[in-house]
């Protein structure tokens, strides 16, 4: 009995209070917990985009008199399929534009905190970032911040595009649903005691390439709904227009057998299961195999107005603090490990960069493919962290790096990171320091569930270096204001002889470092041929 009673009030100190916030268009109760933080979960910014909704832009939360129930996170957006057939995952709904907040219990209705807005990534394709608890960041802050996630379409859901959807629906719905969010952040944060006027955002891989689609929104127009970014595996794929993007569409229509002179009305009445089961990756026209991700940000000649590496070079983007950064392996995750070639490397980049030209291709394997292969990893092709190494420049590092220097020749606060924290069986395996995995460092590793074991031990010292920069720059909008004493000072990228600063960041050697002039060399040429790569 003794045992029933100590666990039964332990469970009732975790969520030992309510917490109601009258948005106007309903009510929410959150719960507050013991750690001193009040989670509101699973609340509507935007409606059911369902029914006639499908492909629309995000509409306004419906009307809802009674008290709605914040305790569990909502419904994540449907991803694209790996093959067709497949039926809607459970745990993902059409019905998915939810957010959660997270905020300091004594900040609610009574102070206006730094708010950290985070977009998640998953290649524009799924919400792969769901769900992550803001408690960690909130802790690393002295409780001086709100945090805000949310999901958006992904998939068709969230960029089908063609000439069908620009004259009879909407383009771009997912990036409408991140920007719906803010919105609703703007109008509504102050009763979590966040501050409208303070507002960070970040994100991670396609969640970083809305990061800078936020920032060159409408060619830079800046709407005040955010004053700083920081942008980690900033990703630049391929990104088409509305006529490049028409055989997708046509794709579509074709499988789903919605031929007839109406295919949007036939798209948009699909039940939800019959479109999830066409719902799949295809080629690119003259495309080698199926690209790893197909739907994506278009160019709709408004809110995206250019290519992004266009824009940001025609000086088109807002001028805000910004943190751009990669880790060391960042392609290690994408790449097949059977690449055994140069030509099996050249298909899968060309899968990924259909406009890349031969010549293009040549380059990239004299800089990267030719060589001697020394390194050996088991079960993989010799050619396998070569062609890495290439995809994760071409497509992560070297624009994190261009981003970076843009700013810097803009006079605008920049700073960039390389993440080398080496996990002993990631390291074993090849994978290295892969893609993202720094945001279980930022969130803290059991707030996100997914981070490498070391993260608990050998490598837990990384965790509170990394929450002070990133807390530090959400607060005060510069990484060192509250960085550990024992961090290094996180310098800006610089400009002239004292450009291409970053910090490098590994556990026990957290320093300073200058990019080497191997990978500058490489950048330049890929930041030259980025545009006709449709990046």
């Amino acid at each position: 009995m003794a045992v029933f009673l100590y666990r039964f009030y332990s469970l009732l100190s975790l969520v030992s209070a309510s917490a109601v916030v009258d948005l106007g268009y309903t009510s929410y109760e959150g719960r507050t917990l013991s750690n001193g933080v009040t989670q509101w979960l699973g609340m509507r910014f935007a409606a059911p985009p369902v029914g006639n909704l499908r492909f629309a832009a995000p509409q306004d939360p419906l009307s809802v008199g009674e008290i709605q129930q914040a305790t569990q996170h909502g419904s994540i957006c449907i991803p694209t399929a790996g093959s067709e057939g497949q039926a809607v995952p459970a745990g993902t709904s059409e019905d998915c534009l939810f957010l959660d907040v997270f905020a300091p219990t004594s900040a609610v209705g009574s102070k206006k905190l730094p708010v950290f807005f985070w977009i998640q990534g998953g290649g524009f394709a799924a919400n792969t970032n769901a769900n992550y608890n803001g408690s960690g960041l909130i802790e690393a802050s002295g409780n001086n911040m709100v945090v805000v996630t949310f999901n958006y379409r992904v998939g068709p859901y969230g960029f089908l595009a063609g000439d069908e959807v620009e004259k009879g629906a909407s383009l771009n719905n997912g990036l409408k649903d991140q920007r719906k969010a803010l919105k609703w952040v703007q109008r509504h944060i102050s009763k979590f005691g966040g501050d409208p006027n303070h507002v960070v955002i970040g994100g991670d891989s396609a969640g970083a390439a809305s990061i800078t689609l936020m920032l060159s929104a409408y060619g830079g127009r800046d709407e005040g709904l955010f004053v700083a970014a920081a942008a980690e595996s900033q990703s630049f794929g391929t990104m088409l227009n509305v006529t490049e993007s028409q055989f997708a569409y046509d794709a579509l229509v074709s499988a789903t057998a919605c031929g007839g002179n109406n295919t949007l009305a036939c798209l948009r009445n699909l039940d939800v299961n019959a479109l999830q089961r066409k719902n799949v990756n295809r080629p690119y026209p003259g495309g080698k195999g199926k690209p790893l991700y197909l739907y994506g940000p278009t160019i709709d000649e408004d809110l995206v107005p250019d290519h992004t590496l266009a824009l940001f070079h025609e000086g088109k983007f807002i001028k805000v603090p910004v943190i751009f950064g990669d880790d060391t392996n960042e392609g290690t995750i994408f790449v097949p490990k059977n690449v055994a070639s140069v030509a099996d490397a050249d298909t899968f980049i060309q899968k990924q960069f259909p406009f890349m030209t031969q010549s293009q291709m040549n380059k990239i394997n004299s800089m990267y493919l030719t060589a001697n292969q020394t390194e050996t990893f088991p079960g993989a092709g010799a050619y396998w962290r070569p062609a890495s190494t290439a995809y994760g420049e071409i497509r992560y590092i070297c624009p994190g790096i261009d981003m970076s220097s843009v700013y810097a020749a803009a006079g605008v606060p920049s700073w960039n990171y390389h993440f080398a924290v080496q996990d002993p069986a990631d390291e074993a395996s090849g994978m290295g320091v892969t893609h993202t995995v720094e945001v279980s460092t930022i969130w803290g590793p059991s707030n996100t569930g997914g981070a490498p074991a070391s993260y608990y031990n050998t490598n837990a010292a990384i965790i509170p270096v990394m929450q002070a920069y990133w807390a530090s720059f959400i607060v005060h909008l510069d990484p060192n204001v509250k960085r550990l004493a024992s961090s290094p000072r996180w310098q800006t990228w610089g400009k002239g002889g004292d450009a291409y600063r970053r910090i490098f960041i590994r556990t026990g050697e957290t320093r300073m470092e200058t990019v080497p002039q191997e990978q500058r060399t490489r950048c330049e040429y890929l930041s030259s041929i980025g545009v006709d790569l449709h990046q």
